[in-house]
């Protein structure tokens, strides 16, 4: 399934891949469906599926009330599980989960019930690399990429150990700080993607900050892959799948 994610950022005809969030089970697991639906025929590439947390530490006010919302309208592990089964079925699926949920079930399980529902990778935020190797091998062996995360602090050793063993792509965080939209791309963004290609073969896809599709174009001509999360979230609690498509469309645009 791995395969899936290398496909998708080698086959997209434009500048670089499009990989919106969405939260799992916001405002509820139906609508989250139709969300990742309206995601990828508006254009994008392959979506990231927030498995919902009750202190989700990387994420900004915008994703982390999504997922205390989608937690109180009785969200659970197997219903995220659910949405992407369904989502699988037509672009590849890439599970945002936090070290806590995997812990509970177990690394092999955890990764097995993942590979079952058709996830073709898993980011998991806190979960250092120096600590993976165990559900790193349990993806391995199921047949899922555990992708790794760069930030714009980290060491160029500390870039080339990660390298060495990512899987599927790089998540390069834009900036310090949490999820959430910002006024604009880093000017140091383009020297940060440079140290992390250095430092692996794989795709470098970008994310945290990219919000417009100005941003999105700026970043996909710098990077193999734009993430766009706080932004969708806001338009899934404004507009629901529908809007959610119109602002996925318009990225998906500035990107050809």
């Amino acid at each position: 399934m791995a395969e899936r994610i290398a496909a998708a950022f080698n086959g997209h005809g434009k500048r670089a891949a499009l990989m919106p969030y969405l939260m799992g089970g916001y405002p509820d697991l139906e609508s989250s469906v139709a969300i990742g639906e309206a995601c990828a025929a508006a254009g994008a590439d392959l979506v990231e599926l927030g498995i919902p947390f009750s202190d989700p530490l990387a994420d900004g006010p915008v994703i982390h009330a999504a997922a205390t919302a989608a937690l109180d309208a009785g969200a659970t592990v197997e219903g995220v599980l659910g949405v992407c089964a369904r989502l699988s079925a037509s672009i590849p699926v890439v599970l945002m989960v936090y070290a806590n949920v995997v812990l509970v079930d177990g690394a092999k399980r955890f990764a097995g019930r993942a590979a079952a529902a058709g996830a073709d990778g898993l980011i998991v935020p806190d979960l250092p690399v120096d600590e993976a190797e165990e559900l790193r091998a349990a993806c391995d062996r199921a047949g899922i990429a555990l992708v790794p995360l760069v930030a714009p602090n980290t060491t160029p050793e500390r870039i080339t150990e990660i390298g060495a063993v990512a899987r599927g792509f790089v998540y390069t965080v834009s900036v310090a700080g949490t999820t959430g939209e910002r006024r604009g791309v880093p000017p140091e963004l383009a020297d940060t993607v440079g140290r992390v290609r250095g430092g692996t073969a794989l795709p470098v896809a970008v994310g945290f900050g990219v919000s417009t599709p100005e941003h999105a174009r700026a970043v996909g001509g710098i990077a193999d892959g734009v993430i766009v999360g706080t932004r969708l979230v806001r338009a899934a609690g404004e507009g629901g799948a529908e809007k959610v498509g119109e602002v996925v469309a318009s990225l998906a645009e500035s990107l050809r």
